[in-house]
Protein backbone atom coordinates (compact mmCIF):
# COMPACT_ATOMS: atom_id res chain seq x y z
CA UNK A 1 0.00 0.00 0.00
CA UNK A 2 2.70 2.73 0.84
CA UNK A 3 4.71 1.67 -2.53
CA UNK A 4 1.67 2.36 -4.60
CA UNK A 5 0.79 5.35 -2.65
CA UNK A 6 4.58 6.59 -3.42
CA UNK A 7 3.80 5.70 -6.83
CA UNK A 8 0.74 8.08 -7.30
CA UNK A 9 2.68 10.72 -5.38
CA UNK A 10 5.49 10.93 -7.78
CA UNK A 11 2.90 10.15 -10.72
CA UNK A 12 1.08 13.47 -9.40
CA UNK A 13 4.67 15.10 -9.27
CA UNK A 14 5.76 14.13 -12.93
CA UNK A 15 2.21 15.61 -14.47
CA UNK A 16 2.25 18.53 -12.47
CA UNK A 17 6.05 19.69 -13.42
CA UNK A 18 5.22 19.11 -17.01
CA UNK A 19 1.94 21.41 -16.92
CA UNK A 20 4.27 24.10 -15.15
CA UNK A 21 6.74 23.68 -17.96
CA UNK A 22 4.50 23.26 -21.06
CA UNK A 23 2.18 26.78 -19.54
CA UNK A 24 4.24 29.85 -19.90
CA UNK A 25 1.60 32.13 -21.61
CA UNK A 26 0.24 34.91 -19.32
CA UNK A 27 -2.78 34.48 -17.28
CA UNK A 28 -4.10 36.71 -14.26
CA UNK A 29 -5.90 35.29 -10.94
CA UNK A 30 -8.44 37.26 -9.54
CA UNK A 31 -9.92 36.55 -5.98
CA UNK A 32 -13.03 38.23 -5.24
CA UNK A 33 -12.70 40.44 -7.83
CA UNK A 34 -9.08 41.84 -7.06
CA UNK A 35 -6.35 40.64 -9.16
CA UNK A 36 -3.58 38.99 -7.35
CA UNK A 37 -0.24 40.45 -7.64
CA UNK A 38 2.96 38.94 -8.86
CA UNK A 39 0.21 35.51 -10.92
CA UNK A 40 1.07 36.61 -14.30
CA UNK A 41 1.74 33.25 -15.73
CA UNK A 42 0.23 30.25 -16.23
CA UNK A 43 2.37 28.30 -14.00
CA UNK A 44 1.27 30.56 -11.27
CA UNK A 45 -2.06 30.75 -11.34
CA UNK A 46 -1.57 26.57 -11.50
CA UNK A 47 0.84 26.70 -8.89
CA UNK A 48 -1.87 28.43 -6.76
CA UNK A 49 -4.37 26.06 -7.71
CA UNK A 50 -1.90 23.58 -6.59
CA UNK A 51 -1.30 25.52 -2.88
CA UNK A 52 -5.06 25.40 -2.58
CA UNK A 53 -5.27 21.70 -3.27
CA UNK A 54 -2.69 20.88 -0.67
CA UNK A 55 -4.00 23.19 1.72
CA UNK A 56 -7.54 21.54 1.61
CA UNK A 57 -5.94 18.35 1.63
CA UNK A 58 -4.45 18.70 4.74
CA UNK A 59 -7.57 20.30 6.70
CA UNK A 60 -9.48 17.13 5.08
CA UNK A 61 -6.74 15.03 6.76
CA UNK A 62 -6.79 16.83 10.13
CA UNK A 63 -10.25 16.71 10.80
CA UNK A 64 -9.95 13.44 9.78
CA UNK A 65 -7.30 12.22 12.43
CA UNK A 66 -8.97 14.24 15.24
CA UNK A 67 -12.60 12.78 14.42
CA UNK A 68 -10.77 9.10 14.29
CA UNK A 69 -8.93 10.28 17.76
CA UNK A 70 -11.94 10.95 19.40
CA UNK A 71 -14.06 8.10 18.43
CA UNK A 72 -11.11 6.30 19.87
CA UNK A 73 -11.33 8.13 22.93
CA UNK A 74 -14.95 7.64 23.34
CA UNK A 75 -14.46 3.86 22.73
CA UNK A 76 -11.99 3.32 25.58
CA UNK A 77 -13.81 5.39 27.67
CA UNK A 78 -16.94 3.03 26.95
CA UNK A 79 -14.71 0.24 28.02
CA UNK A 80 -13.08 1.49 31.24
CA UNK A 81 -16.74 2.60 32.24
CA UNK A 82 -17.76 -1.07 31.63
CA UNK A 83 -14.75 -2.74 33.04
CA UNK A 84 -15.72 -0.46 36.31
CA UNK A 85 -19.07 -1.41 36.39
CA UNK A 86 -17.45 -5.10 36.30
CA UNK A 87 -14.96 -5.03 38.87
CA UNK A 88 -17.88 -2.86 41.46
CA UNK A 89 -20.32 -5.87 40.76
CA UNK A 90 -17.30 -8.15 41.76
CA UNK A 91 -16.16 -6.13 44.65
CA UNK A 92 -19.97 -6.29 46.23
CA UNK A 93 -19.47 -10.12 45.00
CA UNK A 94 -16.78 -10.66 47.20
CA UNK A 95 -17.94 -8.31 50.24
CA UNK A 96 -21.25 -10.24 50.02
CA UNK A 97 -19.19 -13.26 50.46
CA UNK A 98 -16.43 -11.72 52.97
CA UNK A 99 -19.48 -10.59 55.21
CA UNK A 100 -21.35 -14.86 55.02
CA UNK A 101 -17.93 -15.84 56.06
CA UNK A 102 -17.44 -13.78 59.43
CA UNK A 103 -20.72 -14.77 60.28
CA UNK A 104 -19.91 -18.50 60.20
CA UNK A 105 -16.91 -17.70 61.75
Amino acid sequence: MIVVGLVVAVAALVVGGAVVLDNSGTAGLTVFGDAVPGVEQQWQVFLAGALLVMAFTTGVALAGLGWRRSVDVRRELRDLRDEQDLLEAENHRLQAELARLRRNA
